[in-house]
């Protein structure tokens, strides 16, 4: 039975061998931000991005304030009121973790259904490309590549086969 496995090994590496295997790779991130609906998902996000930081910010600056207040009234407040204050703190605290977790949740959900159909389309516009241009393999971005030819690169050739196809 090895003795078929190795031999069977032995002439698919030769077949393979014969047969001229062209590879390249794309850098989808790249190609996705080069695109107009990359571009546009992009600016919508930063748009939202920035919206929530201003949001959180503020809260930032009360809470900022909220502490500094306690620290100047602490000597002259009961243990009893310092306590209360001090866990009122605490709890607006929380509430603003809570919030900024929710916040990069949903950032990063929003930014997944943006991303999503315009990464479908990528991947049929990768597929035709390489069938195109005689591919055989098409990896995905350069990481763990060593060495390759620029024209290997199929990047740029995505980009305007994507746009071309709107």
């Amino acid at each position: 039975m090895n003795k078929v496995l190795l031999s069977l090994c032995v002439v698919l590496a030769t077949v393979v061998a014969k047969a001229e295997t062209k590879i390249g790779f794309v850098d989808v991130p790249k190609a996705i931000q080069a695109t107009s609906a990359g571009k546009k998902a992009k600016a919508e996000l930063e748009g939202q991005f920035n919206k929530k930081k201003k949001e959180l910010e503020k809260k930032e600056a009360d809470l900022k304030k909220m502490n500094e207040d306690l620290e100047k009234k602490k000597t002259v407040l009961s243990e009893e009121a310092l306590h209360a204050k001090q866990a009122e703190f605490q709890g607006e605290m929380m509430k603003f973790r809570d919030e900024v977790a929710k916040s990069q949740s949903e950032i990063q959900k929003r930014q997944q259904e943006l991303t999503a159909p315009i990464l479908e389309k990528m991947q049929k516009t990768i597929a035709k490309v390489s069938k195109d241009q005689g591919y055989s393999l098409v990896l995905q971005n350069t990481q763990g590549v060593l060495y390759a030819t620029p024209d290997a690169d199929l990047t740029d050739a995505v980009v305007k086969a994507f746009e071309k196809d709107k």
